[in-house]
Formats: structure tokens, sequence, C-alpha cells
């Protein structure tokens, strides 16, 4: 999941993964990595991607800018499908 400090759709999105993670528990065992992209500027630079928050799943970009709880769901089932 790649980030950045300060950004609104970012916090919203990890409001998201939390409430998913309280209803659903086998998200609970879908692990991510959070990335910076301000933090971690080279990696960043190695996707393809222009908004954040952007989620990845096995290197395959799967959702990128504004989150909502349908598409933030969809990355924990492809996680889980993986």
């Amino acid at each position: 999941m790649m980030v950045m400090a300060g950004c609104p759709h970012c916090r919203r999105a990890f409001d998201m993964m939390a409430a998913l993670r309280e209803a659903n528990p086998a998200y609970r065992d879908v692990p991510v990595k959070v990335v910076d992209e301000t933090v971690e500027s080279a990696f960043a630079a190695t996707l393809d991607y222009y908004y954040v928050p952007t989620f990845f799943v096995d290197g395959k970009k799967l959702h990128e800018g504004q989150p909502s709880v349908a598409a933030v769901e969809a990355v924990f089932q492809a996680a889980l499908s993986e």
C-alpha cells in the first residue's frame, strides 16, 4: 500500500481497513506493507501509480486514489485468494 503522510484519503483507507478487519476476521490475516512514498521515494519510483493510496497485490495494482469500502474489500479478497 503506497501512502503519503498527511493524505486524507490514506487516513480514510486505514479507517476502512480497520472496519473491514473488525467485521471479517479473515481480513486480519492479510499482511499489508505500508510504504510512504516520501520516505521510500526510490522504491516508489519503481511502481506505476500516480495517486495515493494505491494498493498492490503480488505486484498488480488493484486500486489507486480515493478509496471506497468496496475497493478496499476487493483488495483484501484478492490477497486472500493468492
